[in-house]
């Protein structure tokens, strides 16, 4: 008679296996994996608006600020948050105080025909000002102005991280790049910034109230949207 051999081991992973894991569900469905990119999708939407929220809240708390003081609403932004294109002007006016929302009136009939132009409706991306109160009387704001209000800007594009950056104006460019130079000299050129330790491509062009003053500013204008185009297939973004 032969002595049947015993397997010890595989008696005691079975043992392991029953006592770490003992109930095993199984289904013969497929796992819904378009659910699980949905769910990241909705609860990086929710973190950014938290974010978004919080960054008002440190911006209207600001003290000693003539343009807060002169002003009836604080333009955070509006658009798409996942946007992969964050637009910045220059600051809002009165039309845009009024409302509460960013590029109204005249302003925002140009900007919706110059974006419509490249086939970009101004909803699917994201809209905000370098100074978010508007100055007296809608003058330019002075360049102490731009820089307090440069860190929440540059809070703000970390917070929506966009994929490109257009600076409508010279207080955007003066706010983002630290640059008093003029705008006809640095539009057109795609440029670089760094914050947090991530690089964001930006173009700078003309603001569409500069263009109401100087029409004939358009066709400098046509030329930088169609760089824009360019760049928007280049990094194959869905727009």
């Amino acid at each position: 008679m032969t002595k049947k051999i015993l397997n010890q081991n595989a008696k005691f992973v079975q043992t392991l296996i029953d006592t770490i894991e003992p109930n095993f569900s199984f289904s013969n469905e497929p796992i819904n994996r378009l659910k699980t990119i949905k769910n990241n999708e909705s609860n990086n939407n929710n973190n950014k608006i938290k974010k978004l929220s919080d960054l008002k809240e440190k911006i209207n708390s600001i003290e000693n600020c003539n343009l807060k003081d002169n002003s009836k609403n604080l333009i955070l932004g509006d658009g798409d948050v996942n946007g992969a294109i964050m637009l910045i002007g220059e600051a809002p006016r009165s039309t845009e105080d009024n409302s509460g929302s960013s590029f109204q009136g005249d302003v925002g009939t140009l900007l919706n025909k110059m974006l419509m132009a490249i086939n970009i409706k101004k909803e699917k991306i994201y809209s905000t000002y370098a100074v978010n109160f508007r100055p007296p009387d809608d003058r330019k704001p002075t360049s102490q102005e731009i820089k307090r209000y440069s860190i929440f800007l540059k809070e703000h594009i970390s917070i929506i991280d966009p994929q490109i950056i257009i600076l409508l104006g010279s207080t955007a460019m003066e706010a983002v790049m630290a640059l008093n130079n003029k705008v006809s000299d640095e539009r057109g050129q795609w440029k670089e910034i760094i914050l947090k330790n991530k690089t964001y491509p930006l173009l700078v062009t003309f603001s569409p109230s500069y263009l109401i003053r100087f029409p004939d500013k358009k066709k400098y204008s046509w030329e930088d949207l169609k760089k824009i185009r360019k760049k928007i297939k280049d990094l194959s973004i869905n727009i």
